[in-house]
């Protein structure tokens, strides 16, 4: 099979995913259409090189419908000759844009192909979609599709973690992030929204809105229970139906320990040897091996660790050899289960800190930790990454790279 490289890494800042957020004025369309551009003029890549672009959103309704990936192709400039696919596997649609793209490559089917993800969770707010998932009450019951918090509760109740354990971890991603931030250590893929950018906006967004860099343990432990509500209204029981061994749910996760929403785009380029040496684009990283896993919906939050599994294997690599592990921060718990299941070690998992702190685009967050992984594996001299992310009804997926040296 035919090795594909990533060429080129770019990503916009994370803005609060709700009205007023720092991107919550532009619509995901534009969005991309802006990266697109963005990785034009600082690659240098002649857009009818690229023979395909494929975009990972996880809500495909209103301003994310339709083909959104071929559309933002044609306004970028990239359009006649650059085909565009718009997938969805919910928050892990950015991993598979990439995995996707690099099949294609590897199969011999494409040269160079932009991948990707874009949400904008402010003007497409989860759960728009109306999907029978969602909203079709024998559905939710037949397939076990509780909400997010209470899978996320579910595991720290059958893992047996303490409300203080998931505080510490979400502290340590606040404090990790705000020390990158303040290092510049994701300006190498950082494409800032200016002002003038066709957008009506007078501000600058260069950095990710949500970090809180004056979290301590004691604001995180004043917080109350996020989902002990949800659970009353219904979801619980339906946990127990599926579970019945499970009894009392523990609700400990609280706003500080969940992943921040948010709206972003980013883009990665890549490509075969041949089209690395068309473009003019260094080689910067291998990928390895690829892999999507799926687990009971009920749990729902710990297929990414299958994924991570999976694609470690298909690598020949153990955990012990992965230098930068990003995983998406699906909710503290799923984080401690992840490092005590697998020995990850602190250094090794979101050294820059996670989505808890910096916020989880959804579809984007794939493309947006595959940069930050590139770049620290570039920083540090490490060999192996890995990107992983779980997403609604027990889905997951996941990506092996070697830093090319």
């Amino acid at each position: 099979m035919t090795g594909v490289y990533v060429l080129s890494t770019l990503r916009t800042p994370r803005g609060k995913g709700r009205p007023g957020g720092g991107l919550a004025g532009i619509a995901p369309l534009e969005l991309a259409t802006l990266l697109l551009e963005g990785v034009r003029d600082r690659s240098g890549i002649q857009p009818h090189l690229v023979e395909d672009l494929i975009i990972g959103s996880a809500t495909q309704t209103g301003e994310q419908g339709g083909d959104l990936a071929r559309t933002a192709a044609v306004l970028a400039g990239w359009g006649e000759s650059t085909s565009g696919m718009t997938l969805n596997r919910f928050c892990a649609s950015g991993v598979d844009a990439v995995n996707t793209a690099a099949a294609h490559i590897a199969f011999g089917s494409a040269g160079l192909v932009g991948a990707g993800g874009v949400e904008s969770v402010s003007r497409v707010p989860m759960f728009s979609d109306q999907a029978p998932v969602w909203r079709d009450g024998e559905v939710v019951e037949r397939v076990g599709a509780v909400q997010m918090g209470i899978a996320a509760d579910l595991v720290a109740t059958l893992e047996g973690f303490e409300r203080a354990q998931l505080d510490a971890y979400a502290l340590r991603s606040q404090l990790r992030a705000a020390a990158a931030w303040e290092h510049g250590r994701f300006a190498p893929s950082l494409l800032p929204v200016q002002p003038g950018d066709r957008t009506g906006r007078d501000t600058v967004l260069d950095r990710d809105e949500n970090v809180r860099p004056g979290t301590t343990a004691g604001s995180l432990a004043a917080l109350e229970p996020a989902f002990a509500a949800l659970g009353a209204r219904g979801e619980d029981d339906l946990v127990r139906r599926r579970r019945p061994e499970v009894g009392e749910i523990r609700h400990l996760h609280t706003v500080g320990t969940s992943p921040a929403l948010a709206d972003g785009a980013g883009i990665v380029l890549l490509g075969d040897a041949a089209a690395a040496r068309a473009s003019g684009l260094r080689p910067r990283a291998r990928v390895l091996s690829a892999a999507t896993a799926a687990v009971d919906p009920v749990i729902m939050l710990t297929a990414g660790q299958a994924a991570i599994e999976k694609a470690l294997k298909r690598a020949g690599l153990t955990p012990a050899d992965v230098d930068v592990f990003e995983v998406a921060e699906a909710f503290a718990a799923t984080c401690l289960k992840l490092q005590r299941d697998l020995g990850i070690s602190d250094e090794q998992l979101n050294p820059n800190g996670g989505t808890i702190a910096m916020g989880h685009a959804f579809g984007a967050t794939g493309p947006i930790l595959l940069a930050s992984c590139v770049d620290e594996l570039e920083r540090t001299g490490g060999r192996y990454g890995v990107v992983a992310v779980s997403g609604a009804a027990g889905t997951g997926s996941a990506t092996v790279v070697e830093r090319v040296r």
